[in-house]
């Protein structure tokens, strides 16, 4: 993983994180992964401030809010968006994709997502579980995400377009 400039060296870059409250318990350990990632990449917890938002759909608007303060260098995302049997959630997934991509074409912060659309989810205890256990995981690679984007990007607004190039293994 990309490694970040220690506080003591350079300003660390700030970072949003937005996750829905709906199935806030499963969303809760992406964020804490999330955090756990940053902390093993150099940054501070401090280094992120954390927002809560109603639901998914709610997720790009407060982004777009957030990337346009110019305070961060990249918003992550988190969220869950369940079929209830009510709506067509992957309408809504789609939207809340394709807002989260706008957000980050027109303000050039960059936006990383963790909005994830099951194709069945129930609410027994096993399924939770699986869920529990997989927003850990996408928590880790959000953050490894994060870290290395923001390490690209401030590359290449530095001309330094090499150090954006893939690495020879």
């Amino acid at each position: 993983m990309t490694q970040l400039a220690s506080p003591s060296h350079t300003a660390a870059p700030r970072i949003a994180f937005v996750q829905s409250c709906w199935h806030k318990e499963i969303v809760d350990q992406c964020r804490n992964a999330f955090v756990d990632g940053l902390v093993n990449a150099n940054l501070s917890p401090a280094d992120c401030d954390v927002f809560e938002v109603a639901g998914a759909f709610e997720i790009p608007l407060h982004a777009k809010l957030l990337a346009q303060t110019g305070k961060y260098a990249a918003i992550a995302c988190a969220g869950l968006v369940v079929d209830g049997g009510i709506y067509r959630h992957d309408f809504v997934a789609q939207a809340v994709i394709s807002g989260l991509m706008q957000v980050q074409l027109e303000t050039g912060v960059v936006v990383l997502s963790a909005v994830l659309t099951p194709h069945h989810f129930h609410g027994s205890a096993e399924h939770v579980g699986f869920f529990h256990e997989h927003f850990v995981v996408k928590g880790a690679e959000l953050a490894h995400a994060c870290v290395d984007t923001i390490g690209k990007i401030a590359a290449l607004k530095a001309g330094a377009v090499a150090a954006a190039l893939p690495q020879a293994a």
